[in-house]
């Protein structure tokens, strides 16, 4: 708004300078301003500061201190957009201070320099507007699988996609009252806040509060948000239904419960129709992650927390209609588009959907189109040899999807005598070792282990992290119902870390078959859609 604001006001020869957040620099979000700013402005002077604190692993490690003393942790970049009357074309002048660099060592990158001394690169905006991260992958002549021209709730037989619908996982904005390892325990929960929901409901109809001052009259003893104080206004009943308690998956691996409902569930986006409330499902999802700094896949069979992957957006295999009928998701366009080229109409939905997880999962794919798959939707190519990855691909959905029936891994657990004291859950990769607590570890874990890895962590990892003991954010989840203790869950978590283990070397061997699959066919039969 503030550079819109100035834009507006400058003249034919002017310039525009700002310090602010440098994400426009390269985020999706932001290509739409970048588009605007080469049709407004002659030139971008920018010197990027990095610190951008909400990345992860070695990218994390890159961006080095932030230059506001480390007070902020958004990346940070100086630059100047530069307006001369009668110029052509748009140009982009771009420095950077170095990898790793600590707050003061930024400071010093510009402290008494003038303009002219800095080492500009000259950028030229690719078609899609990207200044940084461009690609000359041929990325866009792959099969796309999700149309995001369109948000349509429901798939039509002349999308051109392989799957029709989509949707973001759920988003509760209120994670400590609405997800919990034990049924019980959750259900306590939101019994208590519903309880306290329906008193405000007849408080609200009494006191009848104007409708800007709803917001600081409610009681904060429960979460709220603006979507929970317009339904009290509306005068939307809330009722405990323990049918809303459902099994979901939180993050990877790591199942719980969840409350899933019209009024509690902050965002539900699609799901609905891939998991529906009213109905016994059965449904499978491919989850992705799009956010800029990671790219994993992770396939599901219930409903999954919105950073299950990342910024979760998923692809199911069926959607239900208003009626409840569960049809197919994938489209009509998509499979004509496997048909004719395997010459084989007998390739089914299910065919399809597995394929593509194999795809997606193999690291000469990753590998080749890294940075578009940081920015879109992923795209398929088409491989030779269509059964055998249909095969692997299903092994991988088998594998993952039951997960929590996998056999166990045989590690080793060495016992002290002795109480258990503080909870540790934490994986040593080198030694092959996961130590729990003060009196059990686990060894013998296998090195592929480790090497399957969902963003920045491995799979055993994010297992550990999740379980761990720590203060719910939420002041009254905290005082009233913090009743997580990880010796009550030990022993599971031992026999989930072993079934974990499992899945991560199997993973791990099916992987290498893929990449052992791309490695032997010839480059141009890693065939494109035709445009």
């Amino acid at each position: 708004r503030f550079i819109r604001w100035a834009s507006d006001r400058l003249a034919d020869d002017g310039i525009v300078a700002f310090v602010s957040n440098s994400a426009f620099l390269n985020a999706r979000q932001d290509d739409g301003f970048r588009k605007v700013v080469s049709e407004e402005f002659s030139e971008l002077w920018v010197l990027d500061l990095k610190g951008n604190a909400r990345t992860s692993g070695e990218r994390r490690r890159q961006e080095g201190g932030n230059v506001f003393d480390d007070k902020i942790r958004v990346g940070v970049a100086i630059y100047f957009l530069v307006r001369r009357a009668g110029h052509e074309g748009f140009k982009v002048y771009y420095d950077a201070v170095g990898d790793y660099a600590r707050s003061f060592e930024k400071i010093g990158f510009i402290h008494n320099e003038h303009l002219t001394e800095f080492d500009f690169a000259e950028l030229s905006p690719d078609y899609k507007n990207n200044w940084l991260n461009q690609s000359d992958s041929d990325f866009d002549s792959l099969l796309p699988l999700a149309d995001r021209q369109t948000k349509l709730a429901k798939a039509v037989s002349d999308e051109q996609s392989v799957f029709g619908l989509y949707s973001l996982g759920v988003v509760t904005n209120r994670d400590d009252w609405a997800w919990d390892p034990s049924a019980p325990a959750l259900a306590k929960k939101m019994s208590a806040f519903i309880s306290i929901y329906q008193q405000e409901m007849s408080r609200y109809k009494l006191e009848q509060p104007e409708a800007n001052q709803v917001s600081d009259w409610v009681d904060r003893t429960i979460k709220w948000t603006s979507e929970l104080e317009a339904h009290l206004s509306n005068g939307d009943i809330l009722k405990f239904d323990r049918r809303r308690v459902t099994p979901g998956l939180f993050r990877p691996f790591v199942a719980k419960q969840c409350y899933y409902s019209p009024i509690v569930t902050h965002r539900r986006y699609q799901m609905p129709q891939i998991f529906p409330h009213t109905i016994s499902s059965n449904n499978q999802i491919i989850s992705f992650c799009v956010n800029h700094r990671d790219f994993y896949v992770l396939a599901a069979d219930r409903v999954v927390d919105l950073h299950f992957t990342g910024d979760t957006q998923c692809l199911p295999l069926y959607r239900y209609t208003d009626t409840g009928e569960r049809v197919s998701n994938i489209t009509e366009w998509g499979l004509r588009q496997f048909w004719e080229h395997y010459g084989d109409e007998s390739i089914t939905a299910e065919d399809i959907f597995a394929y593509t997880y194999a795809a997606l999962y193999d690291p000469a794919y990753r590998e080749t189109y890294v940075v578009d798959l940081l920015r879109e939707f992923p795209r398929l190519p088409f491989h030779e040899d269509f059964a055998t990855w249909v095969r692997l691909g299903q092994e991988l959905l088998d594998l993952h999807i039951g997960f929590e029936d996998a056999e166990p891994f045989p590690l080793e657990r060495e016992d002290k005598d002795g109480a258990a004291g503080k909870a540790t859950l934490k994986a040593d990769n080198a030694k092959g070792t996961i130590v729990l607590d003060g009196k059990t570890t686990l060894t013998g874990v296998p090195p592929e282990a480790s090497q399957y890895r969902l963003g920045n962590r491995s799979a055993l990892e994010w297992v550990l992290d999740q379980y761990k003991e720590k203060k719910p954010r939420d002041p009254t989840i905290a005082a009233r119902f913090n009743n997580y203790r990880f010796a009550d869950h030990k022993e599971r978590v031992i026999d989930l870390l072993q079934r974990v283990c499992t899945v991560s070397v199997e993973t791990v061997r099916i992987v290498n078959q893929l990449n052992l699959l791309t490695s032997i066919e010839p480059e141009n039969q890693r065939d494109k859609v035709n445009s």
